[in-house]
């Protein structure tokens, strides 16, 4: 399936990671829903994602980031990537960003996970290939009606949504010539979620293209940044699309990762 710009682009201005469910279970519509966005959104060869309700408890047991632990998830969606693609870690963060972001369309509530949960007790619970691994997971679910204290605490002091301003991001062509399409997908962009909101991404802008590099390689928190800069890939090229321009990905070497290039203009 392509992308569903127009739906997409709001889901990306409104979402908000969450950790802490409510006791609504998820109806049987919502379910093939989210069955069907999984199967149906592969974008890239080696990157694909697996809706999972068995045993959701036992995955997130003691799992904690920055909003605390995940509680009362009904069900997950695991990423996985063939450890055999060099570009596994954007394949896979742009893949699922797709997912979270049909999810947020259906009013769920969705959180990425890298690097605090039981990847030995995922894996058993689905079909793992000999090349290819768990990378990230999110719970799926409706929100509970009060946030937990830890997310009040973080959506209290900013922590969770404060964005780099562009100007530190950026470089190439003054910023005066940008096109509109440029503009808007670069702020879409910077809402992208990040491991510890570390927002590592930056940008090169050319009349006709933005190109994605990492800050620095060096990996935090055991969390490779590059699968951060493929959700923001996702970002850019959504509101790209929703601005009427449709262009493609070259996948660079590091420490770039890829280049968004037009090639036409949606009539």
């Amino acid at each position: 399936m392509g992308i569903p710009a127009s739906k997409w682009y709001r889901a990306i201005k409104q979402r908000r990671s969450r950790r802490q469910f409510g006791p609504r279970l998820l109806e049987s519509k919502t379910l093939a829903q989210i069955n069907s966005i999984c199967n149906d959104f592969q974008p890239f060869n080696g990157a694909r994602a697996v809706f999972v309700t068995d045993k959701p408890e036992t995955v997130f047991k003691g799992a904690i980031g920055p909003y605390g632990k995940v509680k009362n998830a009904p069900a997950f969606v695991a990423f996985i990537g063939n450890m055999e693609n060099p570009n596994v870690q954007e394949h896979v963060g742009y893949t699922g960003e797709g997912i979270i972001l049909e999810a947020e369309t259906m009013n769920l509530a969705t959180c990425w996970v890298a690097g605090f949960f039981r990847r030995k007790v995922v894996e058993s619970l689905i079909r793992i290939g000999n090349n290819e691994r768990v990378m990230a997971i999110t719970p799926i679910g409706y929100a509970a009606k009060r946030q937990s204290l830890e997310e009040r605490l973080m959506t209290g002091f900013g922590l969770s949504h404060k964005r780099k301003k562009l100007s530190g991001l950026v470089t190439g062509i003054e910023e005066s010539e940008w096109p509109q399409w440029i503009k808007v997908s670069l702020e879409a962009a910077r809402l992208a979620p990040s491991a510890v909101n570390r927002q590592p991404w930056r940008f090169h802008i050319e009349p006709d293209s933005i190109t994605v590099s990492v800050n620095v390689m060096k990996r935090e928190y055991g969390i490779s940044k590059r699968l951060c800069c493929g959700i923001a890939m996702l970002h850019i090229e959504t509101a790209a699309i929703n601005c009427g321009i449709e262009g493609k990905w070259e996948f660079l070497k590091q420490p770039q990762v890829a280049k968004y290039a037009v090639n036409t203009k949606v009539i």
